[in-house]
């Protein structure tokens, strides 16, 4: 039994500790998925399926925290990502998702890809309270801490994205006779929000023609004739990459010439544009937030430099054309960081914390300028972009780097 005198004088040593804001006592403190050696993530992917251009992704995070682990970990803890294939089916996320929580019981998720696939575990991730961190997706139901505080996504906004090409439109093109291809899921209906919503009342009248596709669906062969025969000069692509590489190829070969605008997740050029042929998407328009890999201007950039090391050096069989690497090394960075800020309070709160309150984080890989912030009331982590053209090479940026007003 400890004497009261040496009990006192333990107490008031740790106040006095306290006070001077010393770590001396301050525990180690862990969730599910945290130990002193250990984090483990859980993350679902599309390596198969009408997606599985995207399953690079995780394949690069994979290759990323190993490397992070040969050099010591994240304040010596290894990294354990376990990433698993959805095929892109919602309820193959569900199953898998249950997997990672129940029982391999993971800290966090981690870069979960896809709107419906992410749609489908969004209300059992946020009722379990597991961080549902950087959802590689754009949907804007993903910054809504309010009803959903243990979701926060990563991309652009969707609605904030088709914004922009609606107000650039209205601007440069006022007497545009749009068509527009989406994904009839919630990932399409939010760009397609987005453009409508940019449009406002005036500027609906300008939209000729819409048509949408399944993801099962084997081609949209179909839907792009139908868009050329409504006569339009313009095109918003609202697409993933199977479907944008054939709706470039599409409009290309069928003799149809209009302004097309592709959006940012169909924008790479190693996994749309050159499937599609490159020569068919010169003058194709989209939004970027983050350095194009293809891009001379980058060459001899840092960062790029650093980034195709790494490439050569942990993940040979990768096409470093492919823009979706690039994202994804930036999407792991973030995750990093967020780590690292957590210190030694390994807990889902604390995660969750860290990750709602980045502060100008400066990732060399964003577009100059760019930073990404969050704070509690506002999730939404990019916030900037700017519009392009791709000259058959590359994507060549234009113009400022617009603010979205999310």
């Amino acid at each position: 039994m400890t004497h009261p005198d040496r009990r006192t004088s333990m107490l008031a040593m740790g106040a006095t500790l306290a006070s001077l804001g010393l770590p001396a006592l301050a525990q180690k403190k862990y969730s599910p998925g945290a130990s002193d050696t250990e984090i483990k993530l859980g993350q679902t992917m599309p390596y198969s399926g009408p997606a599985s251009a995207y399953g690079t992704i995780g394949k690069l995070h994979t290759a990323y925290f190993k490397m992070i682990n040969d050099a010591g970990g994240i304040n010596g803890r290894k990294v354990n990502l376990i990433t698993l294939d959805d095929g892109y089916s919602p309820p193959k996320t569900v199953e898998q998702v249950r997997k990672l929580v129940e029982q391999d019981e993971v800290l966090a998720l981690f870069q979960t890809l896809g709107t419906p696939s992410n749609s489908a575990i969004h209300k059992y991730i946020n009722a379990k309270k597991v961080p549902h961190l950087f959802l590689a997706t754009g949907a804007t139901k993903w910054a809504d801490p309010k009803n959903f505080p243990w979701t926060l996504g990563f991309n652009l906004s969707y609605q904030a994205e088709g914004t922009i090409y609606a107000k650039y439109l209205l601007k440069n093109k006022p007497n545009a006779k749009i068509a527009i291809l989406f994904q009839n899921d919630d990932y399409g209906k939010d760009v397609l929000k987005g453009v409508e919503d940019g449009l406002g009342a005036v500027g609906a009248k300008l939209v000729v023609a819409k048509a949408s596709y399944e993801v099962t669906d084997p081609t949209v062969d179909s839907q792009m004739l139908t868009l050329q025969g409504s006569g339009a000069d313009t095109f918003i692509n609202i697409t993933t990459p199977k479907f944008g590489a054939q709706a470039v190829r599409k409009a290309f070969d069928s003799g149809w010439k209009p302004l097309h605008i592709i959006n940012n997740v169909s924008a790479s050029v190693g996994s749309v544009l050159v499937p599609a042929g490159v020569d068919k998407a010169v003058g194709l328009l989209t939004l970027q937030y983050y350095k194009d890999p293809n891009d001379p201007q980058w060459k001899d950039d840092p960062a790029m430099l650093e980034w195709r090391a790494f490439m050569g050096r942990h993940y040979r069989e990768a096409d470093p054309r492919d823009a979706t690497n690039l994202y994804a090394y930036i999407t792991a960075q973030t995750m990093v960081h967020v780590l690292k800020a957590c210190g030694n309070d390994l807990t889902r709160e604390n995660l969750m914390k860290q990750a709602a309150n980045i502060k100008n984080l400066k990732l060399p890989l964003l577009l100059p300028g760019m930073a990404l912030n969050t704070t509690p009331t506002d999730f939404f982590l990019v916030k900037q972009g700017q519009l392009a053209k791709f000259t058959g090479t590359q994507w060549q940026g234009f113009g400022d780097v617009l603010g979205t007003g999310m």
